[in-house]
């Protein structure tokens, strides 16, 4: 077999969002070269960081076989209590009352999932659409304003050239690679996603890891919306709302599936970039939002069934 051979063989098996990504930076050097400025990229990094964020959450409940669709009630209702003046609290009190909501909504969640062995899907989705309810609600007596100038600070700052956002998503990023790589409790979620049962028999702490997924999903959801925050610069009641379907489909692209964890926590982040580069190609190349929208979806569902249609024989669905 040549080397040629041997390294298509190698790109295929990866999962779609580095094939994509690859095949983005191309389309754009041949037709949007401007696009492939550093100082362009790393503004579409930035726009990446609150996606790869919820795509981290979202990656791990999916390796536990489970999911979490509430990831944009969390951001609904922290972009709220952030920009409404509702609640009189400092700026660091105020944020962390919002990573404690996050926190808050996972456990929520895990509980549900695990002790009552309730739909994932429905739990999280119900709970997205009360919080963004509560928020539109509330909204009537104090509507959203501008985003804490200290996350507004945060999202322009550099450090050695290369945003704070950016940076603040590595260092989440390379701790829970190491973590589900080579920690007790990544082992325990690859065991738990192969055969949930077996794992269950042989004593490992099935519920407890899955909770445990779901409590560091919300949190990280918070996160995620600090950040999209500080980006946008203003609240509203719809921000984030498309990010608990856009991290699915990132942990997708990035090679995460139900129980199964091929695309470590890096490929969730690449997918998330390429998405980000997606939007802004195609924005770039003059396509309305309907046009937009339908390619870009068009793009995301055939990456994910090539993908999966590759590995379909490995028993991974």
């Amino acid at each position: 077999m040549s080397k040629l051979s041997s390294f298509l063989i190698r790109a295929l098996a990866l999962p779609p969002a580095y094939t994509g990504t690859a095949l983005l930076l191309l389309a754009a050097a041949w037709l949007r070269p401007n696009l492939l400025s550093p100082m362009l990229l790393l503004l579409i990094l930035r726009q990446a960081a609150p996606l790869g964020i919820a795509a981290m959450g979202q990656s791990l409940v999916m390796r536990g076989r489970s999911l979490d669709l509430s990831a944009g009630g969390v951001i609904a209702a922290v972009a709220y209590l952030l920009t409404s003046g509702a609640l009189p609290l400092s700026e660091p009190l105020a944020l962390l009352l919002c990573l404690l909501l996050g926190a808050a909504v996972g456990a929520f969640n895990g509980l549900l999932v695990v002790g009552v062995r309730a739909s994932a899907v429905i739990v999280t989705l119900s709970v997205s659409m009360i919080l963004s309810g509560i928020v539109i609600a509330l909204s009537q007596f104090h509507a959203p304003g501008d985003a804490p100038q200290l996350l507004r600070e945060l999202a322009r700052t550099r450090w050695l050239g290369l945003p704070l956002p950016v940076l603040g998503w590595a260092a989440l990023l390379l701790p829970a690679a190491w973590l589900m790589r080579r920690s007790v409790y990544g082992r325990a979620m690859d065991a738990i996603g192969a055969n949930p049962r077996a794992a269950e028999l042989s004593g490992l702490p099935h519920l407890r890891v899955v909770f445990i997924a779901h409590l560091a999903s919300g949190l990280l959801s918070a996160l995620s919306g600090f950040v999209l925050l500080g980006f946008v610069g203003v609240g509203s009641v719809n921000l984030g709302a498309e990010l608990a379907l856009n991290s699915l489909a990132a942990a997708i692209l990035g090679g995460v599936n139900f129980g199964s964890g091929r695309g470590g926590m890096l490929g969730p982040a690449v997918a998330a970039f390429m998405l980000a580069l997606l939007f802004n190609f195609l924005t770039s190349l003059g396509l309305g939002e309907a046009s937009r929208l339908m390619l870009q979806g068009a793009i995301i569902g055939a990456a994910a069934w090539a993908y999966a249609w590759r590995h379909r024989g490995s028993g991974q669905h």
